[in-house]
């Protein structure tokens, strides 16, 4: 316990030292451009490099200039008050500081910096130095490219710059505590996290559809040395993009969960019913904003039941049509320039518009098992610590029924319950065949049960 409070201690020393950093160079900022007081440039000073903070700017290698535009981004999170007890001591008569920039928040009663905050501390009022550091904000610092930082939109006609300056929510989190904050399904974040507790062992597919599920696997853990080592950057576009097709229940999003899951990546399943927009230009701006949230998080899309908004482009009748049309190219190119692994899945193949298939790496059909997947399957899924009834027959039934994995899971979990309900010591074949009925009755589908 003792060693975990001194090393918060030693965190929270170093946080106080870069933050003592970024109000003594605002300091000297406001000095030379108000002519009063002229104050020293200070010096970037890192006690110990143990804080994820200071980990991060040295591993990155920052520059002084990124250093101050990641501590102004976290400013209202770490020390909300700073910035305006810092503007209040050179205006205490409550002046309003225009070139400063800055805004309120809804709730956040300090100042909330702009780009405006941001060039007016490191150029003060140089307009070439402006220039070059804006320049340098949308073209050539990778924080910005990989939207560690980012500044917030605007409406139309505002100057850019005059847009809250942020942090990505995540990289806020572990920069401050050191634990990653993952995203949770809102409006502004149209997904949720998916996992899994089973293992490659629990998926049953054939064997063609494994092998192609395994290509994904070698680009998610080699990609990087290719791209990178390899140097091939320029020869390869971005990402990995792959359509899974097949009927419900055979498998899809549990192979998307064990892909995650063995590689260490957070699955993220899109919510399509979030992102599709009857106005004009909001889907965009939703697909917009999913995409620029995952574009550095090495984050594995999963969008299930992709056809709502990859369908088929049609002829153009109305505006409806044309501004759908629109919705499925902006997509594209988003997908085509996304760095990770985006999944397609849907139940038929040729839902899905010939422009995304075109450019998938793969295409996977994840066919209904036969009947020796459907055995393993049963085999699998029924619990091992209780005994089935000596007129079970599994390799029978998995001839005579035709099921998909999610059926025999629903089947084995009624089955289940009627047995403890009943106070069974074993899992009666009426149990199994009950189940089986009520899911041919739920697909519309008629069946004879016999023993």
């Amino acid at each position: 316990m003792s060693n975990i409070a001194m090393t918060d201690e030693a965190h929270k020393t170093e946080i106080e030292v870069l933050f003592q950093y970024l109000e003594a160079y605002i300091k000297y900022r406001l000095s030379i451009e108000l002519r009063k007081d002229i104050l020293e440039l200070p010096k970037l000073y890192l006690p110990s490099n143990k804080s994820p903070l200071a980990q991060f700017i040295v591993t990155n290698k920052l520059s002084e200039v990124e250093v101050i535009l990641v501590l102004l981004a976290l400013a209202p999170h770490i020390n909300p008050s700073l910035l305006q007890q810092i503007v209040s001591s050179y205006f205490p008569g409550g002046n309003e500081f225009v070139a400063f920039g800055g805004i309120k928040g809804k709730f956040h009663r300090g100042i909330i910096p702009t780009g405006e905050t941001a060039l007016y501390i490191l150029a003060g009022s140089n307009l070439d130095e402006r220039t070059v550091l804006m320049d340098y904000i949308h073209s050539g610092s990778g924080l910005f490219k990989e939207r560690i930082l980012y500044i917030d939109n605007v409406p139309s006609g505002e100057p850019k710059m005059s847009g809250k300056l942020f942090i990505d929510e995540e990289f806020s989190s572990f920069l401050t505590t050191g634990r990653i904050l993952k995203p949770t399904l809102s409006q502004n974040f149209p997904a949720s996290l998916i996992s899994t507790d089973l293992e490659w062992d629990d998926l049953v597919l054939q064997e063609k559809t494994l092998q192609q599920i395994q290509e994904i696997e070698v680009w998610l853990k080699h990609n990087h040395i290719l791209m990178d080592e390899w140097k091939m950057k320029s020869k390869i576009k971005p990402g990995y993009r792959v359509m899974f097709y097949g009927a419900p229940g055979t498998g899809k999003t549990l192979t998307a969960s064990l892909l995650g899951k063995y590689t260490g990546r957070d699955v993220y399943r899109v919510d399509l019913s979030m992102v599709i927009s009857k106005y004009i230009g909001e889907t965009e701006k939703n697909l917009s904003s999913l995409f620029d949230k995952a574009i550095n998080k090495d984050w594995i899309l999963f969008f299930d039941e992709a056809d709502a908004i990859f369908g088929k482009r049609t002829n153009v009748r109305d505006a409806h049509d044309k501004y759908a049309n629109q919705e499925v190219s902006y997509l594209l190119q988003r997908i085509e320039a996304h760095p990770g692994l985006v999944i397609l899945a849907s139940n038929f193949k040729t839902n899905i518009d010939a422009a995304f298939t075109r450019r998938f790496q793969s295409i996977i059909e994840f066919k209904l098992p036969g009947a020796p997947e459907r055995l393993k399957l049963w085999q699998n899924i029924l619990p091992k610590n209780v005994d089935l009834e000596s007129d079970i027959s599994l390799d029978e039934i998995s001839r005579k029924y035709a099921i998909t994995g999610a059926n025999i899971v629903n089947i084995t979990q009624y089955a289940c319950l009627k047995t403890i309900a009943s106070k069974n010591e074993k899992i009666k074949l009426n149990y199994l065949l009950e189940g089986l009925k009520k899911e041919y009755t739920k697909e519309g589908k008629t069946i004879t049960i016999s023993k």
